[in-house]
């Protein structure tokens, strides 16, 4: 290695170091920070002038009314067909009873002619079955997507309003200090 690049290697660590001790003071930092805003029970949560808060996206798309409204229209209009592939499988079922029922006493080609129907049944309520759950599912996450836009402009818009600079929406685990989830609930209901 010559001079300039042993150089700039050196640097280039000295530079990772850095970048790595500044990371471990504020993991040391934030917890005292944190422990410390834990004594004041309604307070916001700050790691160095930062504002943090959590939005639960499940509990929106389970407990908002626009939630909870498109999944009623949606089970409205998926009822019907859900109902003709209870009917249907009804059918198999019963024919496929009735079957094994007859299947001893029954000619060959009577036998045959009977599995036959029995398969192109099946055939047909499973090739129903997987349309009906593409189309509701594709129906599902149409409807909730626009909820999820919807509740991104309301995480947004009281990010403004009360000065958060970190608003999460996944995480393992999470004080109920930060969650404001019910926060944009109230948003979305209005």
């Amino acid at each position: 290695m010559n001079n300039t690049s042993n150089q700039s290697f050196i640097l280039r660590k000295l530079r990772a170091i850095l970048v790595a001790a500044t990371l471990a003071s504020s993991v040391v930092l934030v917890p005292t920070v944190v422990a410390q805003e834990a004594k004041e029970a309604e307070a916001p949560v700050t790691a160095d002038g930062l504002k943090i808060g959590f939005v639960n996206t499940e509990k929106i798309l389970r407990d908002s009314k626009p939630a909870q409204e498109a999944q009623k229209k949606i089970e409205e209009e998926f009822g019907k067909r859900d109902e003709e592939l209870q009917q249907l499988t009804e059918t198999l079922r019963t024919k496929y009873l009735d079957f094994e029922k007859n299947a001893p006493v029954m000619s060959d080609a009577d036998r045959t002619s009977a599995q036959r129907e029995l398969t192109d049944l099946d055939t047909d309520l499973q090739r129903k079955r997987r349309e009906f759950q593409e189309d509701f599912n594709r129906r599902r996450n149409d409807a909730f997507s626009t909820i999820v836009e919807k509740a991104n402009i309301a995480i947004h818009e009281l990010a403004a309003e009360e000065s958060y600079d970190l608003i999460l929406q996944d995480a393992v685990t999470v004080s109920e200090r930060i969650d404001i989830t019910d926060k944009v609930i109230e948003v979305l209901n209005k």
